[in-house]
């Protein structure tokens, strides 16, 4: 897709719009799919209550060491 420079807005609203070919809804489930092996979802269920900011942050680190273990195995 090339750059476009424009000197108003009139031309900018004229210029054509480029589209990928192919199906769209095909892109979108490959990226969703990308998206999901980057960042997987692994969360502790249920609702925690902290009395302090460092408790909550002890708590936290401590499941991301979990989640690391359980994503290398």
């Amino acid at each position: 897709m090339p750059v476009l420079k424009f000197h108003s807005i009139e031309e900018m609203n004229a210029a054509p719009l480029y589209a990928v070919p192919g199906n769209a809804f095909d892109r979108f489930v490959r990226h969703c799919s990308r998206y999901r092996s980057i960042a997987p979802r692994h969360y502790p269920r249920g609702v925690f209550k902290f009395r302090t900011i460092l408790e909550a942050q002890r708590a936290r680190a401590s499941w991301g060491d979990r989640l690391l273990n359980l994503e290398i195995s």
